[in-house]
């Protein structure tokens, strides 16, 4: 039973240590998340479409959400977010693949009350020949 223990915490190590966190990776999939914020802030569809893949998968409040739905909903939403603060966040690459978990907080004004809403994340972005897109993304309110 111990060796076991070993051997499977051997190649947990061995599988950690082939992750990387490239710098340049990071910078960039951490500037297009800021993008998408930016890009939902202002309802700007055209700046999202082009960093969402299109067969985007996105956890909403427990739904699936598709790239057409999500774009048709930032469309069609009034734009009444003040801020998206984007907090320190996590992005491990693995080859042409990157994951980023993080926070962000939301400002914003419902029947005339200022609301604030933090949310944890985990996105899923994918290196292709035009570049990273996103690929799979979930969020989830954190509990107050």
């Amino acid at each position: 039973m111990r060796l076991a223990l070993i051997a499977v915490s051997i190649l947990w190590v061995a599988a950690w240590a082939q992750e990387s966190s490239d710098p340049g990776t990071a910078a960039a999939i951490r500037a297009l998340e800021k993008q998408w914020t930016v890009g939902q802030a202002r309802n700007d569809n055209r700046a999202l479409d082009m960093i969402f893949d299109n067969a985007l998968v996105y956890v909403e409040y427990g739904r699936l959400v598709s790239k057409g739905e999500y774009l048709s909903r930032i469309k069609d939403q009034t734009a009444n977010l003040d801020q998206i603060s984007m907090e320190p966040m996590s992005v491990r690459t693995f080859g042409d693949t990157a994951i980023v978990v993080g926070t962000y907080t939301e400002s914003q004004v419902i029947r005339g009350k200022r609301t604030m809403q933090q949310w944890r994340f985990v996105d899923t972005w994918v290196y292709k020949k035009k570049g990273w897109v996103l690929v799979a993304a979930a969020a989830a309110p954190v509990a107050q």
